[in-house]
């Protein structure tokens, strides 16, 4: 692995030409592809398996052009001071702009609150339901506009007018603001961490080019792959993150190669034999992680993980052919490590005057000796520090945002608020049951056998009448709970009217399901619990495997996951503290607390982990770097401390200060992945990799690098060291010729 990227390295170098323009035209061409694409939506959500999805697809089935899937928008007017709504002016302001929505042309019906008692008790709100033929994401902006454009009528009309639903899509702020800051950030650590400005431009560079072809990739397939505008943010998050990270080790290990007084080609080549061997089996725990969601079997979610995976790729192929291509033409510009103004490419002299005296140890080395020699001490204190952090996950509760969950300053928001007051919380979730009778001796039996059932029932507020489909065989009929939609009880009456529903069955042979919105998200958490484990038996067990062979050992690969499955349990108990208790919530713009993303641990899972395994293959590649070559493991730790520990510090804060840019976006899942992915980097980096990984490597020893011999044999030599680029230097040191030989192998 490393004489095949050394020489790639090299082949970058000389040929810098060619491969800046390759990447240049991969660019133009995806930016071309990105223009001439249809406009992205929201993706469109599917469950496959699940009983709420099943019973959307029986709607299908057996109400035809009722459009089960379609986007639903719900007008709510209020009536001004001392009004209400029955009112003859308020009266006749809604009936006027009920009959100007059913003329849109993608309007299947719109319901009239006075003949459907839409209407509160008290008077002062009343509402309609918007139905179209087709999903949200087929929406046309027309349709919107109409929607928008009538409300604004009835407001000129005196009443207070807000609209919820699907249908008209809370615009997300991209957070532009947070995201250039966390950049302005990324760029002063490169500039302190490298030493010049264009050294850290470089990284900087190479991440927005990968980012961008990755992204703009995305947006040209979106329509064609139903990929919605959540996948190129999650994309453009992991991507610009790790890129800015797989660039930033190259071209730090390149100038610790040139203070070795190697020629600049030189430098370059075993730079990317070095570090690159450690991007790239990097990289590929990243990978693993993002395509390993697919097994959860939601396809959103497969869409999302294979994307930002894809993006992945792009930024370790960048980092492993344009920086080499770059720092041939930055030259002299980018100095060696710890030496400012001194020409490149010179070779130190074989003894310098002060060749014997002591290197002085950096921050670094002096953190890892204190730890090696207090390994015990530092090993309780940051578990038990992350351990308590952790404990708020224990209170963990699972749903998928609302209305209710939009910033107050939304229409979505105040729409949804005016409903909850004036009909209660539970008619922002209405329940759906369809009554699929179609083997039952008497359909409409059966329908009212589930009514009385589900009447009986806790926490219920109002059950509609059924409603049959032509053939008679199919019933829908509405549930509106006494509890919001995100809440426990809501969730539990769902589970109790199944339970109900199948003792219908065993009576009518009438089945029952239910479905909605609220019981979609019920069973889309259900569904991610579900796959939790399996999920992250499959990454954590390939990852193990993948580091086993970069390492060479089975107690650093075990230690490594323990130390992760740590982290992200911190994260998580942060992220509850934070989202669902509100500690703290008003730091970041949390407006409104409740149960956390149902993706979301699923999600921490998969990047965290991947994300954590850089650091790890990073850190502790150059400790068994050193060890190889020699070193005892305690120096050998200290050793990689010395060369690593300053790069991958800066290397988190970068990707802390990328993830941070999102938590000033409206959208509440995009604040809630970038709070979590930035405090779980800084547990993992500077707890974990930084405290604990060398504690445990300094009890452990020698045994912390023990591997079966016959597992060592069977094992294929990927050379992360490096050791086989001796074998370079020493053919280029006896004879320029072979060298160059050895180079066009």
């Amino acid at each position: 692995m490393a004489t095949f990227l050394y020489k790639l390295g090299r082949f970058s170098f000389r040929r810098r030409h060619f491969v800046a323009l390759l990447w240049i035209a991969l660019l133009t061409l995806a930016g071309v592809g990105a223009a001439s694409a249809p406009a992205a939506g929201s993706s469109s959500f599917s469950i496959p398996g699940v009983e709420a999805q099943k019973a959307f697809d029986l709607l299908e089935q057996r109400f035809p052009g009722s459009s089960a899937d379609g986007a639903t928008a719900r007008v709510v007017f209020k009536a001004p001071e001392g009004e209400k709504m029955t009112d003859a002016a308020n009266k006749a302001a809604v009936e006027k702009t009920v009959k100007e929505l059913g003329d849109g042309s993608e309007v299947a019906s719109v319901t009239d609150p006075y003949t459907t008692n839409a209407v509160s008790k008290d008077g002062t709100v009343a509402y309609t339901s918007v139905k179209y033929e087709v999903d949200a994401v087929g929406l046309k902006d027309s349709s919107k506009e109409a929607l928008e454009t009538t409300a604004d009528k009835a407001r000129d009309a005196g009443l207070t007018v807000e609209m919820g639903g699907d249908a008209l899509q809370a615009e997300p702020d991209q957070a532009a603001t947070g995201e250039i800051i966390g950049l302005a950030l990324a760029a002063v650590v490169l500039v302190v961490t490298l030493g010049s400005l264009v050294a850290a431009g470089l990284p900087l560079l190479t991440a927005i080019i990968g980012v961008g072809i990755g992204v703009a990739t995305i947006t040209a397939l979106a329509s064609a792959l139903d990929l919605g505008d959540t996948t190129s943010t999650l994309a453009l998050m992991i991507g610009l993150a790790v890129g800015i990270d797989y660039a930033l080790f190259i071209v730090s290990r390149y100038r610790s190669e040139l203070a070795e007084g190697r020629s600049r080609e030189e430098a370059v080549g075993r730079a990317t034999g070095t570090a690159g061997s450690a991007v790239v089996f990097a990289g590929l725990t990243v990978v693993i992680a993002l395509a390993g969601l697919s097994v959860v079997g939601v396809p959103m979610l497969t869409k999302m993980g294979l994307a930002a995976a894809g993006t992945v790729v792009v930024a370790v192929l960048i980092a492993l052919t344009m920086i080499p291509a770059l720092l041939g033409y930055a030259g002299r510009k980018v100095r060696p490590a710890g030496e400012k103004g001194k020409l490149l490419g010179r070779r130190r002299p074989a003894k310098d005057a002060d060749a014997d005296a002591p290197v002085k140890p950096n921050m670094g080395a002096r953190w890892a000796s204190f730890v090696v020699r207090r390994p015990v001490a530092v090993l309780l204190l940051g578990v038990v520090g992350l351990g308590a952090i952790a404990l708020p996950a224990t209170q963990l509760e699972l749903g998928l945002p609302d209305d209710g969950s939009q910033p107050t300053s939304t229409t979505q928001r105040r729409a949804y608020d005016l409903l909850s007051d004036g009909f209660g919380p539970g008619f922002n979730g209405p329940l759906m049951l369809v009554v699929d009778a179609k083997g039952s001796a008497d359909p409409k039996a059966a329908a009212t056998a589930v009514t009385d059932e589900v009447k009986n029932l806790e926490d219920v507020v109002t059950v509609t009448p059924a409603t049959f489909n032509k053939a008679g065989d199919t019933a829908m009929i509405t549930v509106i709970p006494d509890s919001k939609p995100s809440s426990t009880d809501t969730e539990d009456l769902v589970h109790a009217i199944r339970d109900a529903g199948t003792g219908v069955t065993a009576d009518t042979d009438a089945k029952v399901l239910v479905t909605g919105t609220t019981a979609m998200n019920i069973d889309f958490s259900q569904k991610l619990t579900d796959a939790l484990i399996p999920y992250l038996g499959l990454v954590v067990g390939l990852a193990f495997l993948l580091l086993i062979v970069v390492f060479r050992s089975i107690l650093v690969p075990l230690k490594a996951a323990l130390g992760f499955l740590l982290s992200v349990l911190a994260a998580l108990g942060a992220v509850v503290a934070v989202f669902q208790w509100g500690w703290l919530a008003s730091l970041i713009g949390v407006e409104e607390t409740g149960p956390i993303m149902s993706m979301m641990p699923i999600f921490m899972v998969g990047v965290v982990f991947g994300l954590a395994m850089d650091y790890e293959v990073f850190l502790v590649t150059r400790m068994r770097e050193a060890y190889v070559h020699g070193e005892s493991p305690s120096q050998a730790v200290v050793t990689g401390f010395r060369y690593s520990a300053r790069v991958v510090a800066a290397a988190a804060v970068i990707m802390m200060a990328v993830f941070a840019g999102f938590i000033g976006s409206s959208e509440s899942m995009i604040k809630m992945i970038g709070f979590g992915l930035a405090i779980a980097v800084f547990f993992d980096a500077f707890v974990v990799r930084m405290a604990i990984v060398p504690a445990v490597l300094a009890l452990l020893g020698k045994k912390a690098w023990w591997l079966p011999k016959w597992l060592d044999r069977a094992l294929p030599n990927v050379d992360v060291e490096g050791e086989g680029l001796r074998t370079a230097a020493d053919a280029k040191d006896a004879d320029p010729d072979e060298e160059r030989e050895l180079v066009r192998a």
